[in-house]
């Protein structure tokens, strides 16, 4: 007998989540499935049990801009920094947090579509979320001078303890529009975005 015959089957989620491991980029489903040699409804069938299975454990499975890979849990991130040694993630400021909202319910956009919405120049603040590759530059838009898109990262993505885009929380613009420049009241940004 060959050793590949004694060599127990390996079931497509655990093929999955090793293929995951050492992929040092994100990975196209049909990537994975090319490989596997399966279709590419098994591979998604695969990850969603594998997203599940991972739900309990220090590990996620992250998707963004169809693609796919495996993370650390969010709420790991403060014990990992101190076994790594690393400093403390840098907090970031009011005018990032706000660029990034902006780019991340809008995107792809442009600096002049972010400048307009905040008021006030941004070249500084998309410089500083490029270094810190929270966003990328997607491509250029069709009009006038071409400007250059962006939208935002994986590691924004984990830096918000996100898995997808679809887990930012639903903006209401009504309850920004109304009352006292927009924050009706509110004590911050996130009372509003719960509207």
């Amino acid at each position: 007998m060959s050793e590949s015959e004694n060599t127990p089957q390996m079931d497509l989620t655990a093929a999955l989540e090793a293929m995951l491991f050492v992929s040092a980029e994100p990975a196209m489903p049909s990537q994975l499935a090319s490989a596997l040699e399966v279709s590419a409804a098994e591979v998604e069938a695969g990850l969603d049990e594998l997203d599940a299975a991972l739900r309990t454990r220090g590990l996620r499975l992250q998707r963004h801009a169809g693609r796919v890979q495996l993370t650390t849990a969010p709420e790991a991130a403060e014990l990992i920094e101190r076994f790594l040694g690393l400093e403390m993630t840098s907090h970031l400021s009011r005018a990032a947090l706000e660029t990034l909202a902006i780019i991340a319910y809008q995107q792809p956009v442009t600096r002049p579509q972010v400048d307009a919405v905040r008021g006030v120049n941004s070249d500084g603040v998309m410089k500083s979320l490029l270094g810190k590759g929270l966003i990328q530059e997607f491509g250029r838009a069709e009009g006038p001078g071409r400007p250059i898109l962006y939208d935002t990262t994986p590691d924004f993505l984990q830096h918000f303890g996100l898995s997808s885009l679809s887990e930012l929380p639903p903006l209401n613009l009504s309850v920004l529009r109304n009352g006292n420049n927009g924050s009706q009241g509110y004590q911050n940004h996130d009372e509003a975005l719960k509207g």
